[in-house]
């Protein structure tokens, strides 16, 4: 058996004829002569219907298996009488005690149960007729998960930030890589959490890290049968420090709030009626705080049971002697004042 060129193998289904001229696939096939003393020579049947293969779209590109899947591998032919199907792969016969095959007399089958990485390779299909060939290759890959990342480190910490490295897997576990996963965990919770996906490059930086934790890493690589598995964790914790902070405050001039006793709001005359009780209101401004002094008609009032002073003065159930001139002063270390007002008495109507 011929094997088939690239330039063949991309265009799909060939057909191939050995030694034959197109004449003659319509005339009798007789077999060959045995030497003296042989029978007479024997008819072939006619060749009715050319070897073709008809190769299923989806095997017209790489077939791709995980390890432990099933290959069973379905192909249709044509030719009349039944020709005769050969697989082989990468140009050597099949494995026959990994590899089964039947030949039916329209398709071909090839299964595998249980597929393993070696079972990747190129295979061919040769449907051979008379002195006519077809033949149609398949490429079949049988992938698995890649191993882990090696010597993940941590490189620097700053700010909130931290840089980490690593190596590439040893095993891609025969597919192409498709990045790293990077994920982080704080030692108080010890949840994992993913801070980047597909990263490209063996490094990275990973930022927005809480200020007064600290972080371990993990690294994942991931090809199409995803993430590796058993990942190591960095050796060194990524401690994230309170940055000292010197707070300066800008000197002041302490403001003096002393004051000399001022009347904000004076006495105002009153009158008061006989039983009823009168209070007297005045405002006064002052630091330190003043003493308050009562009068009438520049007596002092302070201890007399019929007066009540507070920051007022009360007048309890006044009588027709306890009207004329009432004066509050106020007095403390850098002055005093006073305001005056008159109360009249009149009887009840």
């Amino acid at each position: 058996m011929e094997a088939a060129t690239a330039q063949e193998a991309a265009l799909g289904p060939t057909l191939k004829v050995k030694g034959a001229t197109p004449a003659d696939a319509d005339r009798p096939q007789t077999s060959p002569q045995r030497g003296a003393g042989s029978p007479l020579p024997q008819l072939l049947p006619p060749i009715a219907e050319h070897p073709k293969i008809w190769l299923p779209r989806a095997l017209r590109q790489t077939y791709i298996r995980k390890v432990g899947d099933t290959v069973n591998l379905l192909i249709p032919f044509q030719g009349k009488p039944k020709p005769q199907a050969i697989w082989t792969r990468d140009g050597s016969a099949l494995d026959t005690s990994r590899v089964s095959v039947r030949n039916g007399e329209r398709d071909s089958i090839l299964f595998i149960r249980e597929a393993q990485r070696a079972d990747s390779g190129r295979c061919q299909l040769a449907v051979q007729l008379g002195g006519l060939e077809a033949s149609a290759t398949i490429d079949i890959l049988v992938i698995e998960r890649l191993g882990p990342p090696q010597s993940i480190r941590l490189v620097d910490v700053w700010a909130s930030s931290a840089t980490l490295e690593w190596t590439p897997p040893q095993d891609m576990g025969n597919a192409a890589l498709l990045g790293y996963t990077v994920q982080k965990a704080d030692t108080k919770s010890g949840l994992w959490f993913t801070v980047l996906e597909r990263c490209r490059r063996a490094s990275c930086t990973v930022p927005n890290l809480i200020v007064g934790n600290s972080y371990a890493f993990r690294v994942f690589a991931e090809n199409q049968c995803r993430l590796s598995e058993n990942t190591p964790v960095t050796a060194d914790l990524a401690h994230i420090q309170k940055a000292a902070t010197v707070y300066k405050t800008k000197g002041f001039a302490q403001r003096d709030f002393s004051e000399a006793p001022k009347f904000t709001q004076p006495l105002a005359d009153c009158t008061a009626v006989i039983g009823y009780d009168t209070q007297l209101f005045c405002c006064v401004r002052a630091f330190p705080k003043p003493k308050i002094i009562w009068l009438k008609n520049k007596t002092d009032i302070q201890g007399n049971p019929k007066y009540k002073a507070l920051t007022h003065l009360g007048i309890r159930k006044p009588g027709p002697f306890d009207g004329g001139i009432y004066t509050c002063k106020a007095v403390n270390p850098l002055g005093e004042a006073s305001v005056d007002c008159r109360v009249d008495v009149k009887a009840p109507n």
